[in-house]
């Protein structure tokens, strides 16, 4: 069960849940996926099923042992909401974070269904944030979910980012991460597409982020947006206002 990470936009990982499913077009060349099978060969406890959902109790008190306050990535390995997951355990998870109050979770899904139905019920901690990844036009509806969740933060993912979205309703949106698809088989993102993106955080007050240019090189490609890196987040963390920096 991770804890540091090299993913930019945040600082650790915390994996009470492994494994997955396909759902989407963005799931196709899954990293997670690849690396789960990577860690069975290695024999990993917590991977001897692979990339089969499994569920890890004893994973489940992780932060409460960090004593530094950081942002968490919340199962960068699986989906909280997969229909796999029992929702007492969704529910366990969430008692967790709120407990965990000195940290800022980043929960991530693609089942924004599942989570807009169970967000109802559930009470989001302003220390939880929730996100939706949205990899081409056919899943912008995850957005329309994603604000029916009375999270304080609320942000999305496009990444991989795989073809151009036009025009995103952002209302009641704090954060977009844009990225495109790395590892031996990856997709192409075209500039176009992120500023497009861009341009509409600009405009609406939504913090961007640019995670980056992906590729089979995914150091040598870099992250680096017209010159420059983009690295705004919505620090509600520290602000209770939700200031935008």
């Amino acid at each position: 069960m991770a804890h540091g990470s090299k993913i930019e936009w945040t600082e650790s990982t915390w994996n009470p849940v492994t494994g997955c499913t396909k759902v989407s077009s963005g799931c196709k060349h899954c990293y997670a996926e690849r690396l789960a099978k990577r860690l069975q060969a290695m024999g990993q406890t917590n991977y001897q099923r692979g990339f089969e959902v499994s569920l890890h109790e004893q994973a489940l008190t992780l932060p409460l042992s960090w004593t530094k306050p950081q942002m968490v990535f919340v199962n960068s390995m699986s989906d909280l909401f997969h229909e796999l997951v029992p929702e007492s355990f969704i529910r366990q998870t969430f008692d967790v974070m709120q407990t965990a109050s000195m940290h800022t979770f980043q929960v991530l899904t693609k089942r924004a269904e599942r989570l807009a139905q169970l967000g109802r019920t559930i009470e989001w901690p302003p220390n939880v944030w929730a996100g939706v990844s949205v990899e081409t036009k056919e899943y912008l509806f995850r957005v329309d979910h994603l604000r029916a969740v009375p999270a304080r933060v609320k942000f999305i993912s496009f990444e991989p980012l795989l073809a151009t979205l036009g025009r995103i309703d952002l209302d009641g949106i704090n954060w977009a991460i844009v990225g495109g698809e790395s590892g031996p088989r990856a997709r192409p993102m075209q500039k176009a597409w992120v500023l497009e993106i861009r341009d509409q955080c600009l405009q609406s007050g939504v913090a961007f982020f640019f995670k980056q240019w992906g590729g089979t090189n995914k150091k040598k490609s870099g992250r680096l947006l017209d010159g420059r890196t983009w690295d705004r987040m919505p620090d509600s963390a520290r602000d209770p206002q939700l200031r935008i920096e």
